[in-house]
This record gives C-alpha cells, structure tokens and sequence, in this order.
C-alpha cells in the first residue's frame, strides 16, 4: 500500500511564503521604516508659515545643498514650501521695546538696571528709559541682518547661548550685547552736556556752598526748565541713536526709532542730602511764617491801641462786649471785686 507523501513533497504548494520571500518582505519594511517614514517627515516639513507678529528668513539645508538664504517669507503669510531640510530663522515684526529701569524685574536685565552717567559737573545720575523700535523688514536688509547675527549665539541671562531668533531670551540676549552699550554711550554724551540742577532741579540746594533760603526759590524757577531740558536729552539721543545703531550693527536693521526718557534720579547720598536741606528750609519757613505772624499781629494790636486812645468811649465800649455773659453789676473801680453775677 502506497503512502500518502503529499505534506513536505517535492511537487506539493507551500503554505506560506518562502524563506526567501520572507527575507523580501522584511528588507522592504526596514526599508519603509529608515527611508520613507523620514522622507514623509521632511516633505511635510518642508512646508512653513508665519504669523502676524513675525518675519521669516529660510536657509537652505538639504544634504547635498549650501547654507545660503533661499527666502524671506513675509508676516501673516500662508503655507510656503521652502524645500527639503531648510532651516527656518524667525524674526519680531511689531515694535519692540528695550526698558531701562530701577523696577526690579521689569527691565530687560534682571534686578535693578539703571544707567550711571555723570553730569556737566560731575554728578553721577541714574537714567531710566524705553527704547522703541521696530526691525526693518525690506528682504535686502533682513538677509544681511541674519548673515550678521542670525548665524551667531549671544550668551542670554540665563547663561546659556542662544540665537536672536531664540524666542524673546535670544532676542533679549542680541539686545543687551549688542544694543545695550550703544544706549550707555548716546545716554553718557547726552547727559555730559548739562549740569545737574539743569535736569534736576533740587540738585541747587547741595550743590552750593552757603546756601541761603532764598535758593528755594531759585531751585524752583530751575524746575520750569528741566522739562525742556529733558526733552533736548530725548531728541538728542533720538538723532544720535539712530546713526550709532546704524553704524555699530553694520546697516539700517532699525526703524521708527524713539527714546522715551523716563526719568532721572540722584545718587543715594545725594538724594539724602537734598531730602534733609529741604527739611531745614522747611523749618526756616516756618518760622518765617510765624515771625511774620507775629508782627501782623503786633500790628494790629498798635493799630486798635491807637483807635483806643482817640476813641476812650469806643475802649470801653470793647470792654463791656469782653465781659461773660450772666454779669448783672459792672464796678471798675471796685478793689475788692468788679464783677457781680445775678442769680
């Protein structure tokens, strides 16, 4: 009797796929996994947008290609392709501030940030402010501006190194590296032009030797100044600002440029010294205030004397409206008492 060899024959049909189509299969999916899923990955990356509030610089970045600009992407834009792998640099495009204040954390370094510049005659003055501006967005500008220092790192207050295009931190990180010092520079020109009393106006009550009270009265007429003072500081640095930056960063990155000053304020010591000269003037006011009080009062008791005595009826007549109330009997001229009250 034959034997049934069917299962494991030579001429039977397989059950599955062969060694070798097993073998197939798996490369394919290895395949898929290493090539396709990243080849997916990069051509729905290779697309971007920007937002209301930004401007985009794209480089090129592929494998086989260079780093040069390929694109400036304009703000609030829709879905760009800008190729495979390109690296995507975002820039502010509203007006941004730089603030320089002794509010302890509402400036852009941490703590206290006032700037120290001394006066025409040698005061140390503390300057707060804001700086407005905006990045200009013509593409010729922007383009070199990223070559200048979109391709470099500045150290942030955290420590760390980051681009400009870091978020608010590198951006914050270029300002104060790069633009912070140029504000200390226009702010120390500026302020070396005017005195002290010039842009403070209490500044005269120590500055002065021997000082009299009358100086209150000169300080005061000073503080009618000051503002227009103030102001010349503002559009000075204004003026200034804008070809410092111009020529420090190396082209026009900036515009709309203003300097709010904010205010300016005396040394410690200084400022004590004021406080406590204005408190003795206020005293010395004071009892000029009384002196005079006094002598109007001297002299309208001499005035109602000299009434008095050309008018004696009148003297008396003051004399009975002086008396208490209740006084029935009025004896002047009675040693032993001149007053009697009725029952």
């Amino acid at each position: 009797m034959a034997e049934n060899k069917s299962s494991g024959g030579a001429g039977s049909a397989p059950s599955g796929l062969s060694a070798p189509h097993k073998g197939t299969a798996i490369v394919v999916a290895v395949l898929l996994v290493v090539v396709g899923i990243p080849l997916l990955s990069a051509l729905f990356g290779g697309y971007e947008r920007t937002s209301g509030g930004e401007i985009a610089v794209i480089r090129n970045g592929g494998f086989f290609d260079n780093n040069k600009i390929r694109q400036v992407i304009d703000p609030g834009s829709g879905r760009v392709w800008i190729g495979l792998y390109s690296q995507t640099h975002k820039y502010p495009a509203q007006q941004r501030y730089y603030t320089i204040t002794s509010n302890a954390g509402k400036g852009e370094r941490p703590g206290v940030d006032v700037v120290i510049v001394p006066s025409a005659d040698g005061v140390n003055m503390g300057i707060e402010g804001t700086l407005y501006f905006t990045l200009n967005q013509d593409h010729a500008a922007l383009r070199d501006f990223d070559n200048k220092y979109g391709t470099r790192k500045f150290r942030a207050a955290d420590g760390k190194m980051r681009n400009v295009y870091d978020g608010d931190d590198g951006w914050s990180a270029f300002l104060d590296q790069i633009v912070r010092p140029v504000i200390d520079n226009d702010l120390r020109s500026q302020i070396n032009s005017f005195r002290c009393a010039e842009l403070v106006s209490s500044c005269a009550l120590v500055q002065n030797a021997g000082s009299q009270p009358k100086n209150v009265q000169a300080a005061g007429q000073k503080a009618q100044s000051n503002n227009a003072n103030i102001a010349k500081v503002q559009t000075a640095i204004n003026t200034s600002l804008a070809t410092d930056l111009k020529q420090t960063l190396g082209g026009t990155f900036f515009t709309n440029i203003h300097f709010n000053l904010v205010r300016v304020t005396l040394p410690t010591r200084v400022q004590e010294a004021v406080d406590r000269a204005q408190a003795a003037f206020a005293q010395v006011s004071e009892a000029q205030a009384k002196v005079a009080t006094a002598q109007a009062e001297a002299a309208a008791n001499k005035a109602r004397q000299d009434g008095y005595n050309k008018c004696p009826t009148c003297a008396r007549i003051e004399e009975l409206k002086a008396l208490p109330q209740g006084i029935t009997v009025y004896a002047p001229g009675n040693p032993n008492g001149s007053l009697l009250r009725g029952r």
